[in-house]
């Protein structure tokens, strides 16, 4: 790697120690509150991106899933799959047919329209009403790392693990989104083979 009084690659020595902390830090749990739905995660080949619902009866947080197979749909609370269409529309099987990046829902919520956030764009929520923040960082790019913190981000005020936690690390796929449900209740990590989801009950 080319160096420089400046640090690697042109770094300032602030910014190299900011990278050190990163490669330092290893995936940890999320702390309480948040819990993992599934164990550890759901393998999705060719996923293009996500989006999140709510489900009309119970207003828990679903999550559906884009991929090259078709639309799924999963309860963020249990993990079930609770609605899957393998032929989607043609017009409609992926979000960049539509100017708000959005298709059509299935399941409970049939008859309303999802916006995905992943390959073709878009965008979660990065944080919290209550504080939380969730961040990507590449320190050894392009390895992606998800964080997860409650002291409002880079730079972070204290040790890994106590106020801001490395809760997922892309080595072997790209990360296509990353973000919280509007309720705050779910976090997503959405990459080009799988899903991974966290819940909390609010107080």
């Amino acid at each position: 790697m080319k160096t420089s009084r400046s640090g690697p690659a042109g770094l300032s020595p602030y910014q190299e120690e900011l990278r050190e902390q990163m490669l330092a830090a290893p995936v940890v749990p999320a702390p309480v509150p948040w819990r993992p739905v599934f164990d550890p995660l759901v393998p999705v080949g060719g996923l293009l991106g996500i989006g999140f619902a709510t489900h009309p009866d119970t207003g828990d947080d679903l999550v559906m899933v884009v991929s090259n197979d078709g639309h799924g749909l999963f309860d963020s609370v249990t993990g079930e799959k609770i609605a899957r269409d393998r032929d989607p529309d043609p017009d409609d099987s992926t979000p960049d047919a539509v100017p708000d990046l959005s298709c059509p829902g299935l399941g409970p919520v049939a008859g309303s329209r999802v916006r995905i956030a992943g390959l073709y764009g878009g965008g979660l929520h990065t944080t919290t009403d209550d504080g939380w923040t969730l961040e990507v960082v590449s320190p050894a790019w392009p390895r992606d790392r998800v964080l997860l913190s409650v002291d409002g981000g880079v730079p972070h005020s204290g040790p890994h693990g106590e106020q801001w936690w490395h809760v997922f690390h892309s080595y072997y796929s790209e990360l296509r989104a990353v973000g919280f449900s509007p309720s705050g209740r779910t976090l997503a990590v959405a990459t080009s083979s799988d899903l991974t989801l966290w819940t909390r009950t609010l107080a």
